[in-house]
């Protein structure tokens, strides 16, 4: 469908034709991915509105091309509150600064991760252009930076303190805010946080998966502005609020505070089936009462995962760090001390009270533990007697509860109803819904609905042993049928522009291409009877030498009769005797994996020298064909060595779906069954090279050689349909390499451009790649490349 964009582009050129005009097109069409049409109505009217400020087209476009990362990151509500903030600073800034705000938005998006406080960030932003327009600009060329050490509520401080101390400075602005000057620094190092929510979001969410094999929504907060709880967690519409940022706590790092905390927070969820009453009680009361409940939870959770005793119980036998501040009111150290045991029943305290209350506490547990009533009364009780051994403090005093972990109970009051009970899984997102079992053959026979499930099966059910088909002479899992595929295997992409890491960006899935008569593959040999000749020669210099002995050590296993006889000859002159006199024996063993990864895009269906409508078009080889050929010889020869290898391809169609295929693993002989495969590859698609380069680095970390080697052929640079800067691919797959260098994984890369060198070196170093100027020499060059590399 085509859309006329004229009437939201009335300040530039709107000439369909016209780059703008494109440009807006091509991002609507992002747009469209992430947004609802009533998101996509905001998005198109808030490009009116950056034209009605007439700051010009590159913030007009900024916006156009921006704010779809923005969504993606928070959610589309965003979108108006975003256009409100950047026509508020209009009066305060120039379009430049407000150019740079926006361009900065998918940066911030992705590091607050949160719409609410992603709003703050705009009020933050709005009340610097009152105090501090000045340092604006330099603040956005730093916000990379800014945003990578400090929280919403650390760049709040940070922020106004350098606007406060320099509202008449406007070059102290500048230095200040571009981290110039020796006080910003120590401001900043000061607000720096020690783990940042955002950067472990996903461990806790599959943490929290892990233990109770659901999907718990958690939303991180900033204590400056969220008043009801300033750093403490909290749950409210079903999601697990918590502090976008944890110090660490009494030598306990703050992704250990982290899991405690959602695994508290989880547990009321988990547990938690009615509300207990408020009715005719007081704040304190309230207090003692979730003091009890919190108890119940995680004993409730212990008893399924006993490993969490150990999670919760350091926070209460942390020793004080020093200069810490210990002293606490008498009833706020009864409730610290009664807790503790309450958690650990091996605890005894000298009070009496705490251990009777805690003993009958356990033995309520044992009886109605999945009744919050015995909460209820046992914090009534204890109340009743608390207050008559300690005075009751200040509401405050007690609020302020030491251990960090624990949320503010206002759930056990307010409760929201259980969806993972009422709705079961239909509550969990769609990628959730489908299950996967593995069952008997008698189960499979007797109730499998469907042999093929589709995507949209509610339960795949699989066979952990073959299941052999007497009429089909193989396993059912051999049959072609439907093409099967993986599961998928998720990877991070480097973006260059933002210097980080995309996390589980790429989704490789492996596949299977069909089969075709293996004897093709031995025909190649009888094809380049040359060249077999000369790789034979290859092989038997490379074949292992077994064992090798070695004359003139020190140290050895063996006596070198030759050389004792001369040494003793030189004694009895009076000459100082050579005492290399030992043989050592040494085992030459070759300890090497191989991965021979083939480029299986779409452009290597081209003809080899001879151009389409030509004389001989059809008959000419393609780069496929000369690529399987030389696979051919190399998978011959490197079979003939014994070395462990296999033979693998790939393909992209978007970063959703790296197509992956295994012709030949590390495991399987080099038979009919792999020659098949390979007889019958096919080229398509495009080239996503560093999320295939991460998958074929993943499979060699699984074989226990000591050296490794993933040996690419392609025929051009990584590019794929949904990127559409040629520097992001080729970025992500230069680091790609240097993470596959770190697992001790060496890359090279054989390339049939000729063009190559203007990224090939970047990517894989300059002693990392060959480049093949005639495509028909590659089924000799091949084998002597991997010859150089490993012998």
């Amino acid at each position: 469908m085509t859309i006329d964009f004229t009437d939201y582009l009335s300040c530039l050129k709107a000439d369909p034709a016209h780059e703008h005009a494109q440009a807006l097109e091509s991002s609507y069409h992002e747009a469209a991915r992430v947004m609802s049409p009533r998101g996509l109505e905001h998005y198109l009217t808030g490009i009116k509105a950056m034209c009605s400020l007439n700051k010009g087209p590159d913030l007009v476009m900024t916006y156009v091309q921006e704010m779809p990362a923005v969504v993606k990151e928070v959610g589309e509500d965003i979108i108006p509150d975003v256009v409100s903030a950047l026509m508020k600073l209009a009066s305060h800034t120039s379009g430049t600064v407000i150019m740079l705000i926006m361009a900065n938005m998918p940066l911030a998006a992705s590091r607050l991760g949160d719409f609410e406080v992603m709003r703050g960030y705009l009020n933050l932003l709005h009340q610097l252009a009152g105090k501090a327009p000045r340092g604006l600009r330099p603040m956005m060329e730093n916000m990379d930076e800014l945003l990578a050490k400090l929280t919403l509520g650390g760049l709040r401080r940070w922020a106004l303190w350098g606007a406060q101390a320099h509202a008449r400075d406007l070059d102290g602005q500048l230095a200040y805010f571009g981290l110039k000057t020796e006080s910003s620094r120590a401001v900043l190092q000061k607000e720096r946080r020690g783990t940042l929510f955002v950067d472990n979001q996903r461990k806790l969410n599959f943490y929290l998966r892990a233990l109770w094999a659901r999907a718990f929504f958690m939303r991180p907060t900033s204590g400056d502005y969220e008043s009801r709880t300033g750093l403490k967690p909290f749950i409210e519409d079903f999601q697990i609020h918590l502090p976008d940022a944890f110090d660490a706590w009494r030598g306990i790092p703050g992704l250990e505070l982290y899991r405690a905390a959602a695994a508290h927070c989880a547990a009321h969820m988990v547990y938690t089936t009615q509300a207990i009453s408020g009715e005719q009680l007081n704040p304190v009361q309230r207090i003692f009462i979730g003091l009890f409940e919190d108890a119940r939870v995680e004993a409730l959770a212990i008893r399924d995962f006993p490993g969490l005793k150990k999670l919760w119980l350091q926070f209460f036998t942390a020793a004080p760090e020093s200069g810490e501040t210990v002293e606490r009111h008498p009833l706020l150290d009864l409730m610290m001390r009664l807790a503790r045991a309450l958690l650990d029943a091996d605890y005894r305290d000298p009070l009496d009270l705490i251990d009777e209350t805690a003993a009958a506490f356990r033995s309520a547990l044992a009886v109605r533990a999945d009744d919050n009533q015995i909460s209820w009364d046992a914090g009534v009780d204890f109340y009743n007697r608390a207050v008559q051994i300690a005075a009751i403090p200040s509401l405050r005093i007690l609020e302020d509860w030491p251990i960090p972990y624990r949320d503010d109970n206002d759930y056990i009051w307010y409760f929201d109803e259980n969806l993972f009970l009422t709705r079961g899984v239909d509550y969990l997102p769609a990628s959730q819904q489908q299950v996967r079992r593995n069952v008997n053959v008698m189960e499979m026979v007797n109730e499998v609905d469907c042999e093929l499930a589709g995507d949209d099966a509610q339960e795949i059910w699989t066979l952990s042993t073959p299941f052999w088909l007497d009429q089909e002479g193989c396993t059912i899992n051999e049959l072609e049928g439907k093409e099967p595929v993986s599961e998928p295997y998720h990877y991070q992409e480097w973006d260059y522009q933002v210097q980080l890491f995309r996390p589980d960006w790429a989704t490789v899935i492996e596949r299977r291409q069909g089969r075709a008569d293996p004897e093709a593959m031995d025909d190649i040999l009888t094809k380049h009877k040359p060249v077999a000749s000369r790789i034979r020669h290859l092989i038997d210099a490379l074949q292992p030498q077994g064992i090798v002995r070695r004359r003139g050590y020190e140290e050895g296993e063996e006596l070198d009769l030759n050389a004792a006889v001369r040494a003793m000859i030189d004694i009895r002159r009076g000459v100082m005797p050579d005492p290399r006199i030992n043989i050592r024996i040494t085992r030459h063993v070759r300890d090497l994996s191989i991965l021979v990864l083939m480029d299986l895009s779409q452009s290597t269906n081209e003809k080899v020298g001879v151009k389409e409508g030509e004389p001989g078009h059809a008959e000419a080889p393609s780069i496929l064909d000369l690529t399987r050929e030389s696979t051919g010889l190399l998978a011959w020869a490197i079979d003939s060595i014994g070395d462990n290898f296999a033979v693998h391809g790939f393909a992209s169609d978007g970063r959703h779906d790296v197509q992956y295929y295994r012709f030949k693993d590390f495991n399987q002989p080099y038979d009919d069954d792999a020659k098949s495969r390979m007889a019958a590859m096919k080229g398509g698609l495009s080239t996503r090279m560093g999320a295939a380069l991460r998958h074929a680095g993943w499979h060699l970390t699984q074989q226990p050689a000591q050296k490794r080697l993933v040996l690419l052929i392609t025929d051009g640079e990584p590019a794929d349909i949904d990127e559409r800067d040629p520097q992001y691919l080729r970025h992500d797959a230069k680091k790609a390499v240097d993470d596959l260098r770190m697992l001790g994984i060496h890359t090279y890369c054989l390339t049939l451009d000729p063009e190559a060198d203007r990224y090939v070196a970047r990517i894989f170093g300059e002693n990392g790649y060959s480049i093949v100027d005639q495509v028909q020499r590659l089924p000799e060059r091949l084998p002597a490349v991997f010859a150089a590399l490993t012998g």
